[in-house]
């Protein structure tokens, strides 16, 4: 049995070419729309008749047997014969009545008849309708097999061009090194401070040529700097106002910029324009360190559980100028953290939603931080911890990659005094300072196999906003 499958844009296409292929006495399995097309499983018509005559040698190849009714006989008892044998003066009535067979002859005759006698071993006849469901299985059968052939197959060419891809990559970064070595040395440097393998390679990629070490590395941190969107001034935040939530896993600092932040505006608008709310119920004694702070400024604490107690707080609180809410802290993976995204943004007001960073996370652990924290979009984020982190360059790849505002940055725990609004050119220039023994310890030969694994650069969508004029 030899199926084939028949692929075409529209069924009229198909069929024509079963036609060509099979001849017009083609018999069709199955004919449905798969991925777009129409796809038609047909066998020929020779093979269906090999199907349906029997195989030389078996029982059902045997001429079926017959019964000769002429040549059986049954022996008629006695007592007909003496009935049949009518006296001579008898008168025609009394023939007749005479050869009628009588009820026992009646009853023999239909006990010894073909009709009612059956065959010991009568042979089963064809059943098309079981011929056609194993051809079905066996059809789904071989489809399910192909499919999962298909698949093996296609993750060994992803897994093989992800192999060649890498190394060609490396070949190619080695031929650079071989000809611009200054492009080595902006490499560590950015390496160093903290920046992506990917982000370095495009930057150097798209370098112009003709540059010394020197004049690369300026040429790098400008662009860098172009490309950090930071708050101009703190007035379009303080003077326009607004409900704002600090957002960000635990332990990355939000209650303390949250007082920072509350001190700002307590400067500048007075307590009775701020209020603060508190969503840390389930950290002991999470809602009491915020509450000292608004004592200290003068403002009241207000503690809410759901998004009904957040809704009737946010309505008392519409006549304030600035509300700050301050968001208990919950790991990035926590499922819980699209609940609390869902609860500010089903709150019935504009809550602007601030991420705070910490500088001393790497730079997976912050690109993980946004993708779980982003919801519908983040208004800005903070940087925190700054002056714990040995390179900011982790924290500034992210800010660039995912197109976010920084506002402020966090240096210590003093309130308000360490909190600074994000000066790029500073911010840039700190981060290749920072590190700058660390570019010394990695090995020229150590840059292609680090490089193998940026060859997904020019498809990685995060890069193609990145400004370079």
């Amino acid at each position: 049995m030899n199926v084939k499958k028949f692929t075409a844009a529209t069924s009229r296409e198909a069929l024509r070419k079963v036609r060509d292929a099979l001849g017009p006495d083609a018999v069709i399995l199955s004919n449905r729309p798969v991925d777009g097309v129409v796809e038609i499983l047909a066998l020929d018509n020779d093979d269906v008749a090999s199907l349906s005559a029997p195989a030389p040698g078996s029982e059902m190849s045997q001429p079926q047997p017959r019964l000769d009714l002429n040549a059986f006989e049954p022996e008629v008892p006695a007592f007909v014969n003496r009935r049949s044998a009518a006296p001579a003066a008898a008168t025609p009535e009394q023939i007749y009545a005479s050869r009628r067979p009588s009820q026992q002859e009646t009853d023999f005759a239909a006990e010894h008849s073909y009709a009612n006698r059956r065959a010991p071993h009568a042979e089963p006849a064809f059943d098309m309708n079981a011929m056609t469901s194993m051809m079905s299985a066996a059809i789904s059968q071989a489809k399910e097999s192909a499919a999962q052939e298909m698949s093996g197959m296609m993750s060994e060419l992803r897994a093989m061009r992800g192999m060649m891809e890498s190394q060609l990559a490396e070949l190619s970064w080695g031929g650079t090194q071989a000809r611009e070595p200054q492009k080595a040395v902006v490499l560590r440097e950015m390496l160093a401070a903290g920046f992506s393998a990917s982000l370095s390679r495009y930057l150097i990629d798209k370098m112009p040529a003709n540059k010394d070490a020197a004049e690369a590395m300026r040429w790098i941190k400008t662009v860098l700097a172009r490309n950090l969107t930071t708050m101009a001034d703190e007035d379009t935040l303080l003077d326009k106002g607004g409900v704002f939530a600090l957002v960000g896993p635990t332990g990355v600092g939000k209650t303390t910029t949250t007082a920072k932040l509350a001190a700002r505006c307590v400067m500048r608008h007075g307590p009775e324009k701020l209020a603060l709310i508190t969503t840390d119920a389930y950290r002991i004694g999470g809602h009491e360190q915020l509450r000292i702070y608004g004592k200290i400024l003068g403002v009241m604490v207000h503690s809410v559980k759901d998004e009904a107690d957040l809704r009737i707080a946010l309505k008392e609180l519409r006549n304030k100028h600035t509300v700050l809410i301050d968001t208990i802290g919950m790991s990035q993976r926590d499922q819980m953290v699209g609940e609390q995204v869902a609860m500010l943004q089903g709150s019935g007001v504009d809550v602007k939603r601030l991420l705070c960073l910490n500088a001393t996370s790497t730079n997976e652990t912050l690109a993980e931080v946004v993708r779980a924290y982003q919801g519908s979009g983040l208004h800005g984020c903070i940087m925190t911890k700054m002056d714990e982190a040995a390179s900011i360059g982790n924290v500034l790849d992210v800010v660039i990659r995912q197109k976010l505002n920084l506002h402020y940055i966090s240096n210590g725990q003093r309130v308000p005094e360490d909190l600074h609004l994000a000066d790029r050119a500073m911010l840039v220039d700190r981060a290749f300072r920072s590190r700058r023994d660390a570019a010394n310890q990695l090995d020229d030969a150590d840059l292609p196999l680090m490089m193998a694994g940026t060859s997904h650069v020019n498809r990685d969508e995060s890069l193609r906003e990145v400004r370079f004029g």
